[in-house]
């Protein structure tokens, strides 16, 4: 099976499916609860695969450059970008795309309708202290050299920075919103961990054994399962965040400043019709 061929078969058709649910729920007036329209949600889904993009980049580009991973030639196109193939580039697009999708869907259906929650700090820093001490240790692995944790030390040192700061900002507000989390994040990490398993046995990608702890799921390797689990996390807390009313007292002024004004820019050059 070919990179695009994966992402054809894969991503396309539940892409697919979310854009003709956003469609009919515009037709029909069904939007987010008011307590997550702080900004426009194609705005919020579009800031967030130019940041998956920009963060995603490097950090994948070192993991195919040091053979974490590799891909088949004969089954991608050959265009490559640093060590990556463009396919690569394209999947972390669309699936940031598939889950903002997704949560949106969902927000409008399973979230709240409540404008206002009391603040519990204590959740937020309980919250903080667990996931940064997850990151620590996944520090101190990589710190160790022990070939076998390389690449689950690698995604959770990438990937748990932000999941802290996230829960810095918002610990609580994901608390609250916990069945919208979790109905968003689970579905979502099966249905691309299948379709990564099939991709492993198909041969269009592989994980280098040496680097890796040896702990499948199926024929899954344990680190793509957390690949996916960190990654539609970043997603989800980032999305929730971003659109929950709570989080605007919360974020640093210039920041939502200059969000404002790109969101004013957005709003006016893009088509009428929104998922929000």
């Amino acid at each position: 099976m070919t990179y695009f061929g994966f992402l054809a078969w894969f991503l396309a058709p539940p892409l697919l499916l979310l854009l003709g649910f956003t469609w009919l729920d515009h037709r029909r007036g069904r939007v987010l609860p008011l307590s997550l329209r702080s900004w426009p949600a194609t705005f919020v889904l579009l800031a967030h695969v130019i940041v998956a993009v920009i963060y995603t980049t490097p950090w994948d580009n070192y993991l195919v450059a040091t053979g974490v991973w590799w891909y088949n030639p004969k089954l991608v196109t050959g265009v490559v970008m640093g060590w990556v193939p463009i396919e690569e580039y394209t999947f972390f697009v669309l699936q940031t795309i598939l889950t903002g999708l997704w949560i949106i869907f969902l927000a409008k259906r399973l979230a709240p309708m409540v404008t206002q929650a009391t603040p519990h700090p204590s959740i937020r820093w309980a919250a903080t202290a667990l996931v940064g001490a997850i990151w620590v240790g996944s520090l101190v692995l990589l710190l160790t050299n022990w070939q076998p944790g390389t690449y689950l030390g690698l995604i959770l040192v990438w990937a748990l920075v932000p999941i802290t700061l996230q829960m810095a900002l918002g610990g609580d507000i994901l608390w609250r919103y916990r069945r919208l989390v979790f109905w968003a994040l689970a579905p979502a990490t099966l249905y691309l961990s299948l379709g990564d398993g099939l991709a492993i046995r198909s041969g269009t990608w592989t994980v280098d054994p040496a680097q890796s702890t040896g702990i499948f799921l199926g024929s899954l390797p344990l680190e793509e399962f957390i690949f996916f689990l960190v990654t539609n996390t970043l997603v989800v807390f980032g999305m929730i965040l971003v659109l929950a009313q709570e989080s605007q007292a919360r974020a640093p002024k210039a920041l939502l400043s200059a969000l404002r004004r790109l969101a004013t820019q957005n709003n006016a050059n893009t088509h009428p019709i929104s998922p929000a």
